[in-house]
């Protein structure tokens, strides 16, 4: 099992980043396009960071939850100028500026996400998060998403870079043994920081969810590849000379389950393989470009950042600039009381999470790249306590739109108590469920939902 860092900022502006791989979420721009006369309260990121980003981003700051400088971090931290020395001959990045380190226990990170999430979060961004991966079907409707992603990023933290005080933590329970690898990845983001600026570069792709995720993947990725290299040349080996290695690396991280981590294990498979997302395929997009680019590529992929996660499954697509479509939401003439409430889109590693999660790992694996773009909106009528979510997905052809509205029929069926269908053709079904009437339509290359009309 992979024990995760936490990338990390310690201040909060406007732009706040949430928990579990990359929930960002803005208070000023939406994150996608459904309809350019809609000004959303909030818009977000389908993705695994949203509470936990902003209550880690506090820890710096908060001296008091600190652990007291002992021997073995000074001992630890005196390392820090060799493994850089390291890390920048295999990146050609300097280390401009030391990177001060110290040692954080595991119960004052929980004590203190804890008291964040009551004090900092606002509770209706987490009921607004919680109400779009339920209706996904993501997560389970009793799931409470701000007290999992405490004790998951509990379990997981193995030390995080605070990316504005320019500071690296590392967790007291991180074994001897491994403490030189972790070094090593949080020095590459600091190396990576000093050189690209990362928390610019995040600033940077917040107008597209999938892009953000992206991006947060080539951080993760490219400190992961850099670590994994610093081990290989201590073992007198080099992942330029053996790119099975990386390959291999990357599945048994993503296959590897020790029972160990009993939370993650655990936890439901949206939040388990997209926490796991940055570091392995990010590894891989990273080798990708090194492959092509060879040491301009650590630069590269600061300079041009892949805009969807469908690039850095598929490198090639990021080579040839497939950027990703907008396709139009459905409109259902809601009555004016809907209002929105939030809008996002889902990339092409939430529909592969999707399709394993409703049709299997077979189907999920042959039809997800063939996704070309996505929008979704959820509009509440709070009055009338009711929510209905409007989502539109694009294939890369009328065949594999075919197939992914039977997919998604069958993933509605599978993940509402009650499913009736009232009207069918081999382009459209309608019907009620679990939140009220819905209707999924097929129209060429593009496949459209609305859940949750109101009575009629």
């Amino acid at each position: 099992m992979w024990m995760f860092d936490l990338l990390y900022p310690s201040e909060v502006s406007n732009e706040t980043s949430h928990p579990l791989s990359g929930m960002q979420m803005t208070r000023e721009n939406s994150l996608s396009k459904p309809s350019a006369s809609l000004d959303y309260p909030k818009s977000m990121a389908v993705r695994l960071r949203r509470v936990c980003t902003i209550l880690l981003a506090l820890l710096a700051a908060a001296s008091p939850v600190l652990s007291q400088p002992a021997v073995g971090s000074r001992d630890l931290c005196s390392q820090v100028p060799a493994i850089a020395q390291t890390l920048t001959k295999i990146s050609g990045m300097k280390l401009l500026h030391p990177v001060p380190c110290a040692f954080i226990t595991k119960e004052k990170i929980n004590q203190f996400l804890k008291q964040r999430v009551h004090e900092d979060e606002n509770p209706e961004d987490i009921r607004d998060e919680e109400l779009v991966l339920k209706r996904f079907g993501f997560v389970p409707q009793d799931y409470n998403l701000a007290d999992s992603t405490v004790d998951l990023l509990t379990e997981q933290a193995a030390a995080f870079y605070d990316y504005n005080k320019k500071k690296l933590f590392i967790t007291e329970t991180t074994p001897s043994d491994t403490q030189d690898m972790v070094l090593a990845h949080e020095l590459s983001h600091a190396l990576a920081d000093q050189s690209f600026h990362l928390a610019r570069y995040i600033r940077q792709g917040r107008k597209s969810d999938d892009g953000s995720t992206a991006r947060l993947a080539v951080m993760e990725g490219q400190a992961t590849w850099l670590m994994s290299e610093y081990l290989a040349e201590k073992a007198g080996k080099s992942l330029k000379d053996t790119p099975e290695m990386v390959a291999m690396m990357a599945s048994d991280t993503e296959n590897s389950g020790s029972g160990d981590y009993p939370v993650f294990e655990n936890a439901p498979l949206y939040l388990r393989q997209t926490l796991v997302f940055p570091y392995t395929k990010g590894m891989l997009f990273q080798n990708a470009v090194l492959q092509r680019d060879g040491e301009d590529g650590f630069a590269e992929v600061f300079r041009r950042a892949p805009v969807s996660t469908q690039q850095i499954l598929h490198p090639e697509k990021y080579f040839a600039k497939v950027d990703p479509t907008d396709p139009e939401l459905p409109n259902p003439h809601l009555p004016s009381s809907y209002k929105p409430l939030i809008g996002g889109s889902l990339g092409e590693l939430e529909h592969t999470i999707l399709l394993e999660q409703y049709a299997g790992k077979e189907t999920a694996h042959d039809l997800a790249p063939h996704w070309r773009g996505c929008n979704f909106e959820m509009r509440e009528d709070r009055k009338a306590k009711r929510d209905v979510l409007l989502y539109a997905v694009e294939w890369d052809s009328a065949e594999n739109a075919r197939q992914y509205f039977a997919a998604y029929r069958k993933a509605l069926e599978k993940r509402w108590k009650s499913f009736k269908v009232a009207s069918e053709t081999r382009d459209s079904v309608s019907g009620d469920g679990d939140f009220g009437g819905f209707e999924l339509k097929l129209n060429g290359t593009i496949v459209t939902s609305v859940e949750g009309f109101p009575p009629r």
